[in-house]
């Protein structure tokens, strides 16, 4: 017998972004929430994440907008001193049980359904009693696991595995003996993760193999901080670029040009821009790493080979494949945030997931017409190619414009970490002016650009 759960609305998903909207949202209207997830706990796929891995962006940039991730600490020594904290796994996954726990259940308006899976039609079941759950009729659902990221450990290697020796990332730390060669395939921030940790343990950079089926575009970590000139500053080199580019890759090359992105050789064109941040440290340790493969994917991987799109490369016999090449970031197509009864959580600004969710959810609360909530918050995608990533950050400042016109929002978004850019929070200087004013003189010929750069209107 299904058990009718007395709730206002029903958010499919646990993780960073069904996280923030809850917590935005019942922090400005009297709702209950009944929040559903397969897994045991809160936090989605850091549940799931490699041991080593830790955010790419600051720790500040992450989270819920009622709490702090961290404590909002520069780093005070290693390669990165003087930016922000990065969490580790462990960290994010205890921050996300304390959220739960002291916020949520604690308010007495969220009710934690965890190991269910929604089945649709406003139901979930128990993957472990099979007790099933529905909400009323008027309870809107919001969906938290459209964007739900493909990770190693749950995707299959997207290649015919022989007699190789094939392991997903997560099972790197438990190897016990090291063989004499590793090949890393893949060429996103999981792939880039793997090879640094790797070499931070002593691994000879020739003992590595690197399929890198498509260089990357990735931001230089530096320019991309919870500090209003730096932030703002890469924002007008954005603009400014996007204007006087030809094509591109003219684009990406004058970015770098202008130290907000890099590459790890310098005489390859990357053809990839979901672009995660990267410390330059960190790349001066990939570039030591000279056995690197293009000839498009891993087709098939046997004992002393495999077998790529474009040939044949030998191995050593004792190899061990690391599968690092999970799609990860998705790519539907966008949707309205708000349709009848539903709520489809999409990024809204470019990048920045946690800041869209929670923004979702404050705007949901605080306004009746679904019309104009979409009106005020356009959803942004994901990048995948260079002119992918002119279109998210036209969509996304298009938005920003939006949503940052209404005085109530910006208000609120002055007083939370997760937003990017705060000059309100900045204390006043003639550098920040200096860079508000670049921002300003460069953004409407940097609007066209990315329009034409993306060949979007």
């Amino acid at each position: 017998m299904s058990r009718t759960v007395a709730a206002d609305y029903l958010v499919v998903g646990a993780g960073a972004s069904g996280m923030a909207f809850t917590d935005a949202l019942i922090d400005h209207a009297d709702v209950r929430v009944a929040l559903v997830d397969r897994r045991h706990a809160a936090g989605g796929h850091w549940l799931d994440a490699y041991p080593f891995v830790r955010l790419h962006q600051a720790s500040a940039f992450y989270g819920v907008a009622s709490t702090l991730l961290g404590g909002g600490r520069l780093r005070q020594r290693g390669p990165e001193t003087g930016l922000q904290e990065r969490a580790t796994v462990s960290e994010i996954c205890a921050y996300y049980d304390r959220i739960l726990a002291d916020r949520m259940l604690a308010s007495g308006r969220v009710e934690f359904f965890p190991g269910c899976e929604y089945v649709g039609d406003r139901t979930f079941v128990s993957r472990l009693s099979g007790q099933a759950y529905d909400v009323p009729e008027g309870c809107r659902v919001v969906d938290a696991r459209y964007l739900a990221p493909d990770i190693p450990l749950h995707t299959p290697a997207p290649f015919e595995v022989g007699d190789a020796r094939v392991i997903p990332v997560n099972d790197l730390p438990r190897l016990t003996e090291a063989p004499s060669q590793y090949v890393v395939a893949g060429a996103g921030k999981t792939a880039t993760d793997a090879c640094i940790w790797l070499l931070s343990l002593g691994v000879d950079p020739d003992a590595i193999c690197w399929v890198r089926p498509r260089d990357p575009w990735m931001f230089n970590r530096a320019v991309v901080q919870p500090d209003a000139a730096a932030f703002l500053g890469m924002a007008a080199d954005v603009m400014g670029s996007a204007a006087d580019a030809t094509d591109p890759d003219d684009f990406f090359l004058r970015l770098e040009e202008a130290g907000v992105m890099l590459r790890v050789d310098r005489s390859v064109l990357p053809t990839m821009a979901k672009a995660p941040t990267l410390a330059t440290w960190e790349l001066d340790e990939l570039r030591t790493i000279e056995n690197v493969v293009r000839m498009g994917h891993i087709r098939r991987a046997d004992r002393g080979r495999i077998t790529l799109d474009d040939g044949t490369v030998e191995i050593a016999d004792d190899a061990v494949v690391v599968h690092c090449a999970g799609s990860g970031l998705q790519y539907p197509p966008l949707v309205p945030i708000w349709q009848p009864g539903t709520i489809t959580l999409q990024p809204i600004r470019a990048g920045f997931p946690c800041f869209a969710a929670a923004l979702t959810g404050y705007v949901e609360a605080t306004r009746d017409d679904d019309a104009e909530k979409n009106r005020l918050c356009p959803p942004t995608p994901y990048a995948n190619t260079l002119p992918d990533w002119a279109r998210m950050n036209l969509l996304g400042t298009r938005a920003t414009l939006s949503f940052g016109g209404e005085p109530d929002i910006k208000a609120w978004t002055d007083t939370i970490e997760l937003s990017p850019g705060r000059v309100a929070a900045a204390p006043p200087s003639a550098a920040l002016d200096e860079v508000v004013a670049r921002l300003t003189s460069n953004l409407a010929p940097g609007l066209v650009g990315l329009a034409r750069l993306a060949a979007a209107p």
